[in-house]
């Protein structure tokens, strides 16, 4: 991707630097009752399917991860829309998109390795949408078409922002994980702006040592270089959330759960984000009573687990 304004990617990465410095974690273990209960997988048992369903215009296939007992007593489960990383395929998220399976969701993953527009993310939610619009086949009735998420992470985390912008309402809740900077965008259309949001909820997730996606803005550094950035653009009166876990570099969400087959950039693993991101998803599409006292402010769950997450802020009431 094409760099610019190195003068403020420089100041950006002394201040994460410094961050990464802060603070000590053993594994991002969650500490919190709620965060607990969203950390440990789900009721239901999973079916993983690679190249399930095909395709997008690219002619990626989608695969799918989904409750094995598809629509048992009649419920319809929401849909997540997954965007990866650049060059990454959803098997190296097999840990993470297994948890949110278990959790009741049905997750489209597009097997696109460049992401950053959200066209085929978007694509994705709604094949899966138009299938289980038919009146017969596999998923038919057996997902529910009027909840429908996106998460990515890195290049795919702007392609998730894209895709619910550009979604007309399909698309109502979105979690980027490690969204980074705007001196990474390699045109504008590969690039998230969260000021143009106007409709949706918002969960930003990153981690301390990720210069890529710091949480951090130094003064006078221009537009959307920090998730408190891109957290301050989002307009009123969409409900937004950003915590920033305390150890984990850009590649940690690719822990299966740890660091062992990541290459470089994981810390930790994907420990830390299994608990309150699976919990805003069942708060946003679930309608999970419990997951939602997670985030009010100033009370919420995650404003106190101090240990893993730092720089939380919110407008959830």
């Amino acid at each position: 991707m094409t760099i610019t304004r190195r003068g403020a990617f420089s100041r950006l990465l002394v201040v994460v630097t410094l961050l990464s410095t802060t603070g000590c974690a053993t594994t991002n273990l969650p500490t919190g009752t709620i965060e607990k209960k969203y950390f440990a997988a789900g009721p239901w048992a999973v079916t993983y399917k690679p190249s399930g369903e095909c395709c997008d215009t690219n002619n990626n296939a989608f695969d799918l991860y989904y409750p094995t007992n598809l629509g048992a007593n009649g419920f319809q489960h929401p849909i997540i829309t997954w965007a990866n990383g650049t060059n990454t395929l959803p098997v190296g998220y097999d840990y993470f998109l297994r948890h949110l399976a278990s959790w009741g969701f049905f997750v489209v993953a597009t097997r696109d390795p460049n992401t950053g527009t959200g066209a085929t993310a978007l694509e994705a939610a709604v094949h899966m949408a138009n299938l289980s619009n038919q009146a017969t086949g596999t998923y038919a009735g057996k997902l529910d078409v009027h909840h429908i998420g996106a998460a990515g992470h890195s290049q795919g985390a702007t392609g998730a922002i894209n895709a619910m912008k550009n979604s007309g309402g399909t698309i109502q809740t979105v979690i980027p994980i490690e969204l980074p900077s705007q001196i990474w965008c390699s045109s504008s259309a590969n690039c998230a702006d969260t000021s143009t949001l106007v409709a949706g909820s918002i969960f930003f997730v990153d981690g301390s040592a990720d210069f890529i996606s710091p949480p951090l803005q130094p003064p006078g550094v221009p537009k959307e270089q920090s998730i408190a950035a891109y957290y301050d653009a989002v307009p009123p009166p969409l409900v937004k959330v950003k915590g920033t876990l305390v150890g984990p570099n850009h590649a940690d969400i690719l822990g299966q759960p740890d660091c062992s087959a990541v290459a470089f950039g994981c810390t930790y693993g994907v420990y830390g984000y299994l608990g309150y991101p699976t919990a805003w998803l069942m708060d946003q599409l679930q309608g999970d009573a419990y997951a939602h006292k997670a985030f009010v402010k100033p009370a919420g769950e995650i404003f106190f687990q101090i240990k893993n997450w730092i720089f939380v802020d919110s407008n959830v009431q």
